[in-house]
C-alpha cells in the first residue's frame, strides 16, 4: 500500500525548506501538504480555538490554512484526510535550528508533535543555521531517513526531531538527546516617535554546553545531523515517589 505522508511547517506553504522537503519525499509516497499561510515560527503547540480557520487550495493535495502549524495538522488530519489518514507526518524543513530547549517553544516540532498526539509518528527538520539557508543537502538527508523510516515502520506516536548543519554534503548523524544552550535572553526597550515605550523579546549571543550524545555538540562541535527521539509523557518519573512522601498540613494523599 503506498505511504500517504503529511507535510507541513512554521515558516509558510512558500518557503523554501518546506519546498524542498516536498520535493524530496514525493517520490516516497502521496504527499499532501498542508502549511500556515504566514510564517506562524516560535508559535509552539498553540490551537486557533477562538477565531474560525480558513483554508486555501493551492493545487491537488496542497492548501494553505491561516493558522498555526498544530492548526494545520489538525486539520489535515481530521478534516482534509479524514478518509485517508497519513502513514507518516514530516515538519519542515525549519529556516533554523531547534536543538535542545528550542523544541519547547518550536512551531514546527509542534507540527510533527500534533500528528503524534493524533496517532501517527512523526519526524520535525530543521536546518541549523542562522544564514544562507541551502537545503540541498539537508533535503538528501531527510529523504534518506524518511524512506528508512517508512520501511521500518515508525511505531505510532514516535517522534524524531532531526537538525541538519548547513556545512555542505552530511557527512554522517548522531542519535542523541537533548542538549542545553543559551541565547543570552534579554528584553530591549525602545521607543516610537510618539514617545511610547515598546519592548523586543530577544538578545544577543549564542553559546551551548558541549557534553558528549547531546544534538547542539552533534551540529556545532561535530558538524553532523542530529536524530533525537522525543517524548509526549512530560511526566518526571523518578519524582514520583519522593513527591508523594510530602506531608500537606490538613490535607490526606489518596
Amino acid at each position: 500500500m503506498k505511504a500517504r505522508i503529511l507535510l507541513s511547517n512554521d515558516d509558510g506553504i512558500g518557503a523554501k525548506g518546506l519546498l524542498a522537503l516536498a520535493a524530496a519525499v514525493e517520490p516516497l509516497g502521496e504527499l499532501w501538504v498542508v502549511a500556515p499561510e504566514h510564517e506562524q515560527s516560535a508559535t509552539s503547540h498553540a490551537l486557533s480555538l477562538h477565531r474560525p480557520l480558513r483554508i486555501r487550495k493551492q493545487q491537488d493535495r496542497w492548501f494553505a490554512i491561516d493558522g498555526t502549524p498544530a492548526d494545520c495538522v489538525y486539520v489535515a488530519v481530521n478534516h482534509l484526510m479524514k478518509d485517508s489518514a497519513p502513514t507518516l507526518v514530516l515538519s519542515g524543513i525549519n529556516h533554523g535550528p531547534n536543538l535542545a530547549d528550542d523544541v519547547i517553544y518550536s512551531g514546527t516540532v509542534a507540527a510533527a508533535m500534533e500528528g503524534c498526539i493524533l496517532g501517527f509518528p512523526a519526524i520535525a527538520f530543521s536546518l541549523a543555521t542562522r544564514r544562507n539557508f541551502e537545503f540541498e543537502h539537508a533535503a538528501q538527508f531527510a529523504h534518506s531517513l524518511v524512506k528508512t523510516a517508512l520501511a521500518s515502520t515508525m511505531p505510532q506516536r514516535m517522534l524524531l526531531n532531526v537538525n541538519i548543519p548547513s556545512y555542505g554534503p552530511v557527512e554522517g548523524y548522531e542519535v542523541t538527546r537533548l542538549g542545553r544552550h543559551n541565547y543570552n535572553a534579554d528584553v530591549i526597550e525602545k521607543e516610537d516617535p510618539r514617545g511610547r515605550r515598546y519592548y523586543w523579546i530577544g538578545g544577543t549571543g549564542y553559546e551551548h554546553a558541549t557534553e558528549p550524545g547531546t544534538d547542539v555538540t552533534a551540529v556545532h562541535d561535530h558538524r553532523r545531523a542530529s536524530i533525537t527521539p522525543l517524548m509526549l509523557d512530560l511526566t518526571q518519573h523518578d519524582f514520583l515517589q519522593p513527591l508523594k512522601a510530602w506531608p500537606l498540613e490538613g490535607f490526606r494523599q489518596h
